[in-house]
């Protein structure tokens, strides 16, 4: 029973609880004897040098725990200037450094996309920001490239097509490669004569391309963009197109310099925002590739995501006692209120709940590293699935009868492309046809091909969330039964 006079200081159950500061009595957890500058986690104070240790031996982990970069391998570091990606480059700048313990082995490169015209940003606007990251990007001495969102209109339909091309990642591949690396660089050291460093294993040198910085886009380009983006309904819509021609223009010029892997700064806290928004937008079955540590679906070029077991609060401590330089670039969802898009009111609740139970980004996070990938050949040898025109993920495709409305509808006019007679070599067709551009990508012009109408022969070919983005862009999707408001 409660009693008169008794003192009920503790915050109530829906407020959070202060975080714990340390006092000068309480030590850094892992060494006991430094004063401790951080606090992690309730109970988990580091000195400054503990903590770097920490941060560190976490991004080298997660490389060496999955053994997808081979020694001697060209590696793209996506950078935004947030700090998740600036932090991710200081890691590998670090790495590859003469004092670093165990020198990373691959020879990365940079990229930065100026996606100021998705803003409306003006070419003044524009100019001032690449002045900041272009000296950023020059302290890094590693080969770098900026390149503007607006050059998508420029790429080759070839990137709109599933690469066969597999990326050996096996565990014997690795370790081969990784002593047909260590015995070159043995015969290099015993061929350059007697010196310091005879013998020892030296990090590869990046190999001097020269850098591009991207000049003043063309102004139809721009305007086709600024145009493109206007034209969208809604922020989700938005944000989501906005993730996918920059995911293809940094995947172009991947393959264009030589580059089989992608780095990508997310955290673990946005990839935890990230698995909840995708489950949202109906991107459930995609989950293990949108969210797991590697990528697998383009074929030759893989993304990788270094950073996932980095929290954003323990990334801006990192930059702050480091000094890690980045810049602010404002996003599309800059300003928006937390209802403006399935993004923002996401974000907004996992990072309030966060605040209420401090598990709760971790435990979605273990969650998404549970997810497995399904496998990418179909059910006959060789066979490969279908894949979606603008996310490239597998279509998921039944072939029998469906229970969604989804399922049902893509089943069905798969069965009416296969009912219909395939063209021959000497048929050519009588009325305009998609076989140009993007469906000569697709296979157009082989049987499956709806000649009297090129864009439902599109639609056909993209999922279930890609096909709802269309709609947000007014492509002429109302009439979909499974899409009906």
């Amino acid at each position: 029973m409660c009693q008169v006079g008794e003192d009920y200081g503790e915050p109530a159950p829906g407020e959070p609880s202060p975080a714990p500061r340390p006092s000068r009595e309480q030590k850094c957890v892992k060494c006991k004897e430094a004063q401790p500058v951080v606090v992690i986690r309730a109970g988990d104070a580091f000195c400054r040098d503990c903590f770097k240790a920490f941060y560190v031996h976490k991004f080298r982990a997660m490389l060496g725990k999955n053994r997808l970069i081979f020694p001697g391998e060209k590696v793209l570091l996506a950078w935004s200037g947030g700090p998740s990606s600036s932090s991710m480059v200081w890691q590998v700048l670090e790495g590859l450094s003469q004092d670093s313990a165990k020198r990373l082995r691959f020879v990365p490169g940079v990229i930065f996309v100026d996606e100021g015209a998705a803003f409306g940003k003006s070419l003044e606007e524009r100019s001032k920001t690449l002045a900041e990251v272009k000296p950023i990007l020059q302290a890094t001495g590693l080969p770098w490239h900026v390149v503007a969102l607006e050059e998508v209109f420029s790429l080759p339909p070839s990137v709109l097509r599933c690469s066969a091309q597999e990326p050996a990642g096996s565990e014997g591949a690795y370790k081969a490669a990784v002593d047909s690396f260590l015995q070159q660089q043995h015969v290099l050291g015993a061929g350059g004569g007697p010196g310091p460093t005879q013998g020892k294993e030296q990090p590869p040198q990046p190999r001097p391309d020269p850098q591009s910085l991207a000049g003043p886009p063309a102004a139809a380009q721009t305007g086709a963009l600024s145009q493109l983006f206007c034209s969208v309904r809604t922020l989700t819509a938005k944000e989501e197109l906005l993730q996918t021609l920059r995911t293809h223009l940094i995947l172009h010029m991947a393959r264009a310099h030589g580059y089989s892997k992608v780095m990508t700064g997310d955290s673990c806290t946005r990839l935890a925002i990230k698995l909840m928004t995708n489950l949202a937008l109906g991107r459930g079955a995609f989950l293990a590739w949108d969210t797991g540590f590697s990528d697998e679906r383009h074929g030759d070029v893989v993304v990788v995501r270094p950073m996932r077991d980095h929290t954003l609060k323990e990334v801006a401590f990192y930059n702050r006692l480091f000094s890690v330089p980045s810049v602010f670039t404002p996003a599309v969802d800059t300003k928006a209120p937390e209802k403006a898009s399935i993004h923002r009111l996401m974000e907004a609740f996992i990072l309030r709940l966060q605040t209420q139970f401090p598990s709760t980004v971790s435990t979605v996070y273990r969650t998404s590293e549970k997810l497995v990938k399904a496998p990418r050949d179909g059910p006959a040898a060789g066979d490969s699935s279908p894949c979606c025109l603008l996310c490239m993920c597998a279509l998921d495709v039944d072939a029998a009868d469906s229970a969604t409305a989804f399922g049902a509808q893509t089943s069905s006019r798969l069965s009416q492309m296969q009912s219909s007679t395939p063209l021959t070599e000497t048929q050519t067709p009588s009325g305009p046809c998609c076989s140009s551009g993007v469906g000569r990508v697709l296979g157009c012009g082989q049987g499956a091909c709806r000649r009297e109408d090129p864009q439902a022969c599109i639609e056909e070919q993209l999922c279930y969330s890609c096909r709802v983005n269309m709609k947000d862009l007014g492509l002429g999707l109302a009439g979909d039964p499974g899409l009906s408001d």
